[in-house]
């Protein structure tokens, strides 16, 4: 795995340009850590929007929840995220999504139970230690 750009990390969420500071295989192990570390028991709600590279990362979020029931949303916008997350009693779940950033970033906004954000700085936290 390559080195992950610390600077991706943020209050509340994890963001960067798309794909040098957050790729396919970032968003899976950032996943992959959020599930370890951050959620309890329950399904876990992935959606994403309307960027070109949101798909990829979605796919790539999915991957690294493996072993957890996913509710697969597709293309959403954050409030029917956090509807989702609300209306389904999910542990948590992650949208793909950079909200107001150029079309060229790309980023995952994680929440818990619902739908509480998760601070992308306790998120790299647990990802040094991997």
């Amino acid at each position: 795995m390559a080195k992950i750009d610390p600077s991706i990390y943020r209050a509340y969420d994890v963001r960067g340009k798309y794909p040098s500071a957050l790729n396919e295989a970032i968003a899976e192990k950032v996943a992959n850590i959020f599930a370890k570390h951050f959620l309890g028991k329950g399904p876990v709600v992935v959606a994403h929007d309307a960027r070109e590279s949101s798909p990829a990362l979605y796919r790539s979020v999915i991957r690294g929840f493996r072993g957890r029931d996913i509710i697969a949303v597709g293309p959403s916008t954050t409030p029917m995220f956090y509807f989702f997350v609300i209306a389904r009693k999910a542990a948590g779940g992650i949208m793909v999504t950079a909200s107001h950033q150029p079309a060229e970033w790309n980023g995952l906004k994680a929440v818990g139970p619902k739908a509480v954000p998760i601070n992308g700085f306790d998120i790299k936290k647990k990802a040094d230690k991997e």
